[in-house]
């Protein structure tokens, strides 16, 4: 079948097709800017934190697959294939935020974390295929340019709304084993404001039926069942036992050197991934029907080559990315306002500004987005102008060692925040007109891994470090946040102009 091009889209269009991410911004702002600051208020350690964090990749890496490969294959008539999802995690996500500054002590907390950022990742993961579906390849850079606009106007949002609820009066002082006002209506704000942007993309547009992406993309499923199928069977039951003993290895090496027990959770994945290969591989070798996770398994190891190079520069970016969410706020309390204790004013005023600082990198990637990046990647193409971006967070990063007023702090988000329009922005725009249409889900789902599983190890192996070489200066994380920066770079030159276009 000859495919067909899809109709192109107005700006209304790409607005109404992105415009739930707004609000499923707020919520991961929200998180990101808060939880230290919830769990510190709530009685945990500096040395804790990475520990509590742990839920949150977890659930990504868990939910963004399933979530992709189900999307790619449900039509619930009206209600379309991607849009259930959104519906149903922006409801999960708002009762999480709604109940969260409620929490009555660290375990509440953790549990909601969990829930938030579950029901965040189910409609996360669709958004990112929905502007696959909905646009033509000529679209797809303007329409991840629209998403990421919208991902820095949310994150603006949900990042200032404590510090702008102070200056209105609001009480920000929390008292022994609270959660201060500012942060609690924050919260319920942003439960408000997520469920209402993903309602507003649910009723506005329509996805295109089964039988409209089949023209499109012009390929029959079963193609899909029998090359998965071939697959797997072909593949090695040796590779999947290279999986297991690493976990393996990763298991016994917390023992030997004394790491964080949370990185026996890493070994455990790494097993688990190696024995469902081996289930997936059998099931194929014995006739029997592809199922979810055969698909899973032969897709993350079917990944196209362009994939896998912009996977390795993933999972530098959000290792950094993380270290960044999980240490701003200890650091600039600490560093910058010599205040490491939560109980004390002055922790609160800076965890305030940190949430100014998040608003700041956030506005600067929304306007990043419609404006430099677009410039730079007709100029320079898409792949160079992410080496670009990422090299501007690496500076932003290595100059909170050479600040010494708070304020000052505002500059480094200009780099952090180019770096973070990129980082949204251009792997998705080079992917969605790399991968089939088909299969965008999934794909989309996989690659999201290389933004879990940094994410994991962070909130694993960062903890052991911390604790063990810098307990009382987190400011030394940022150091390895540069790094990871430059090393996602690197990565990018893998990846050939030729490929980007």
């Amino acid at each position: 079948m000859t495919a067909v091009a899809r109709p192109r889209q107005s700006w209304a269009g790409l607005w109404n097709i992105s415009f739930g991410f707004f609000g499923i911004q707020i919520g991961f702002a929200l998180q990101n800017a808060n939880m230290s600051r919830i769990f510190q208020s709530l009685g945990t350690s500096l040395d804790d934190l990475p520990a509590l964090w742990v839920a949150a990749p977890l659930t990504g890496l868990l939910v963004q697959p399933v979530i992709g490969h189900l999307s790619d294959r449900t039509w619930l008539g009206r209600l379309g294939r991607r849009r259930p999802y959104f519906l149903a995690g922006a409801i999960l996500a708002a009762i999480a935020l709604l109940l969260m500054p409620e929490s009555p002590g660290l375990l509440m907390a953790a549990l909601l974390l969990w829930l938030l950022d579950a029901s965040l990742n189910v409609s996360m993961e669709p958004f990112r295929a929905f502007v696959g579906d909905m646009l033509d390849k000529d679209q797809h850079a303007a329409g991840y340019a629209v998403q990421t606009a919208f991902i820095g106007a949310g994150a603006v949002f949900g990042s200032i709304f404590p510090w702008l609820l102070e200056h209105l009066g609001v009480s920000n002082v929390a008292a022994s084993g609270g959660i201060p006002d500012t942060v609690r209506f924050a919260f319920w704000f942003g439960g408000a404001a997520l469920f209402l942007a993903v309602l507003w993309t649910v009723l506005t547009t329509r996805e295109y039926s089964p039988a409209e992406m089949a023209g499109f993309h012009g390929e029959a499923d079963a193609e899909d069942q029998a090359q998965v199928t071939r697959t797997l069977a072909a593949r090695r039951l040796a590779g999947s036992s290279v999986w297991i003993a690493t976990g393996a290895i990763v298991v016994a090496g917390v023992a030997v050197l004394s790491l964080e027990k949370e990185v026996y959770l890493l070994g455990g994945l790494l097993i688990a991934y190696g024995l469902a290969s081996i289930l997936a591989i059998l099931r194929a070798r014995g006739g029997r029907p592809v199922d979810m996770l055969g698909h899973i398994v032969g897709d993350f190891g079917g990944m196209p080559v362009l994939m896998k190079r912009l996977a390795v520069a993933q999972f530098f970016s959000w290792s950094a990315l993380f270290i960044m969410w999980i240490n701003t706020t200890p650091i600039v309390a600490g560093a910058f306002y010599g205040a490491p204790d939560a109980r004390s004013p002055l922790y609160q005023a800076g965890a305030n500004w940190v949430d100014v600082l998040f608003a700041a990198y956030n506005g600067i990637a929304a306007v990043a987005a419609l404006t430099l990046l677009p410039l730079l990647a007709r100029r320079i193409g898409q792949a160079r102008t992410h080496i670009v971006g990422l090299l501007c967070g690496a500076a932003g990063f290595a100059s909170f060692f050479v600040v010494t007023d708070p304020r000052w702090l505002l500059a480094s988000e200009i780099g952090i925040g180019i770096a973070w329009a990129s980082i949204l922005a251009m792997p998705y725009a080079i992917l969605a007109s790399s991968l089939p249409q088909r299969k965008l889900g999934i794909y989309m789902g996989l690659f999201n891994v290389f933004v879990v599983v940094p994410q994991l190890l962070v909130a694993t192996v960062m903890g052991s470090i911390t604790k063990h070489f810098f307990p009382t200066e987190p400011i030394w994380t940022l150091a390895f946040a540069a790094g990871a920066l430059l090393l996602a770079a690197l990565a990018m030159t893998r990846v050939t102009a030729g490929a980007t276009r």
